[in-house]
């Protein structure tokens, strides 16, 4: 089963590839912006003190940010899964090319973090994507992060994040935010891998994704296979900037609660566990809202 088919993606992709007008802010790695499967057309670099290109190909932040931009923005015929390559991708590196070994998840401090949400938000996202774990917490960058969040929840700006890689019952300061959407990686058979963090937050106002031997794209030209919390994001957020491209009239409400199933659950939440995505549930959601709204 391909990982489209498991979170029921593939008939959305099959409707709409998204449009320029939804932004997604990729707050990651450099990405290899000239490799050959990238839908080039519509990258955007955001200035900033990191440069966006790669110029260590085999660098672990140039083959995270470029893996990453590969499952949302790789051209439909590539090996990666080119979730949405129609939308503009905000490319916003945060991950420096000096970072050691080959680290799946990479790791920013709160203050870093919350000044390139800030930038995203500037440059007109409508997501932002945090694949991506904390380092050196500390109360005062703790304190920016949330108001750099609490930014988002008032332009609309939907964040969603890895819930992270430690096997651990617990949430950070970004998936315990009520406006962000922590993302669970899970294997080809929906089962949550044991490297993916849990806990209330995350099974209350998350989701679960794809993140078990994903193919996307390398920093060296080809493609490589890798898992984690970090590599199921992209597939959450390919999946709300497709939605807003097939109903950009919907509000940022309406998209986080089709996405996370607030609409279908009728309940709250018990489970440390977060269901798992459904893109075909979000589009029936959200066309039967349309349908009412033209009614009304």
């Amino acid at each position: 089963m391909l990982p489209t088919e498991l979170v029921r993606l593939s008939a959305l992709m099959e409707r709409t590839s998204g449009i320029p007008d939804i932004r997604i802010g990729l707050i990651d790695g450099p990405v290899l912006t000239r490799h050959a499967d990238l839908a080039s057309e519509n990258l955007r670099e955001i200035p900033g003190n990191n440069g966006a290109a790669c110029t260590q190909a085999n660098s672990a932040a140039c083959l995270h940010g470029t893996f990453i931009a590969g499952i949302l923005s790789a051209k439909r015929n590539s090996p990666a899964p080119a979730i949405c390559p129609g939308c503009t991708l905000l490319i916003r590196p945060i991950f420096t090319e000096k970072t050691a070994g080959r680290e799946h998840m990479p790791s920013s401090t709160p203050q870093e973090l919350a000044a390139a949400i800030l930038e995203c938000i500037g440059a007109g996202a409508r997501i932002v994507n945090l694949s991506l774990a904390l380092a050196q917490p500390s109360t005062k960058g703790e304190h920016a992060l949330e108001e750099a969040l609490n930014l988002a929840l008032r332009r609309g700006v939907l964040i969603v994040a890895a819930a992270g890689n430690q096997g651990t019952l617990g949430s950070s300061a970004i998936t315990r935010h009520p406006w962000v959407i922590p993302v669970v990686a899970c294997d080809l058979r929906g089962r949550p891998i044991n490297e993916s963090n849990l806990g209330s937050s995350i099974g209350t106002r998350g989701l679960s994704a794809p993140g078990d031997n994903i193919t996307s794209l390398n920093a060296d030209g080809q493609s490589v296979t890798l898992g984690g919390t970090s590599v199921a994001v992209p597939f959450v957020t390919g999946t709300i900037a497709l939605l807003w491209s097939e109903f950009p009239a919907a509000t940022d409400a309406q998209i986080k609660l089709a996405i996370t199933q607030a609409f279908t659950t009728g309940s709250r939440r018990a489970s440390v566990v977060p269901p798992l995505l459904d893109a075909d549930t979000a589009w029936q959601t959200l066309l039967t809202l349309n349908a009412r709204r033209r009614i009304a």
